[in-house]
């Protein structure tokens, strides 16, 4: 699944004529490095949550090739990250599913990172495994951190006043039973995060390459310098 229904408030001037999954970064639209990477993976049918400007994001969905591509329609009320994938759930089936956000990206290492991912993925010890790129070798994050991770790959909230090197990249493999039950309404994915956490089944992976993430007008031209640097 590919988040994509956000409306891009911190995008502006911009989103007030094009959705953010539709910007374009390296003359790219942000949306396409998800799906891109998703079908490096080897997926085949992905689900995508609209809402803002959604038929500008249908229209440039139709034109790609490869995957199938199915929409989980969130036009009558935006759902935030959680509810959108509880919508989607009767698309994403029973086994656990890649999710992807659309406005953050990353410049692979020595091996595509989904790949890793899927095959450190563990299901008996494993609820939830995010992929976690490390603050020196990320841009346009500015934050303390979202985790710490242990030995075994486990991860726990930073506590309060602390920091931590360890972002969210945007990227995960969750089991459609951490949304067991779970109203199809407003929520984060935090919510079951913390689930996840107090069951001490919430593992990270260790980003190989560089982590972007595209925020603001200015996090676009940061951005583009960045893929350019990596491309020379």
């Amino acid at each position: 699944m590919v988040l994509a229904a956000g409306l891009g408030k911190r995008m502006r001037p911009i989103t007030s004529t094009t959705p953010k999954p539709l910007v374009e970064v390296g003359g790219k639209a942000l949306i396409d490095y998800g799906l891109d990477a998703l079908e490096r993976a080897g997926v085949t049918k992905i689900v995508v949550n609209v809402h803002y400007m959604a038929d500008l994001v249908r229209g440039h969905l139709r034109k790609r090739k490869g995957a199938r591509i199915v929409i989980s329609d969130e036009t009558s009320a935006l759902l935030e990250s959680g509810g959108g994938v509880v919508k989607a759930l009767a698309e994403l089936g029973d086994r656990p599913f890649f999710l992807v956000n659309s406005d953050t990206f990353w410049i692979e290492g020595y091996r595509d990172n989904l790949d890793l991912l899927a095959e450190l993925w563990d299901e008996d010890e494993m609820d939830a495994l995010l992929l976690i790129a490390d603050m020196k070798r990320a841009t346009g994050y500015e934050g303390r951190g979202d985790f710490t991770m242990d030995a075994q790959g486990r991860l726990s909230r930073v506590a309060e006043r602390d920091m931590s090197p360890f972002i969210y990249a945007g990227a995960a493999i969750l089991k459609p039973s951490l949304f067991a039950g779970l109203p199809e309404e407003k929520f984060s994915l935090n919510r079951v995060f913390d689930t996840a956490i107090e069951a001490g089944r919430l593992h990270g992976v260790r980003l190989d390459g560089l982590w972007i993430t595209v925020g603001t007008p200015a996090s676009i031209r940061e951005a583009e310098s960045v893929l350019l640097s990596s491309a020379a």
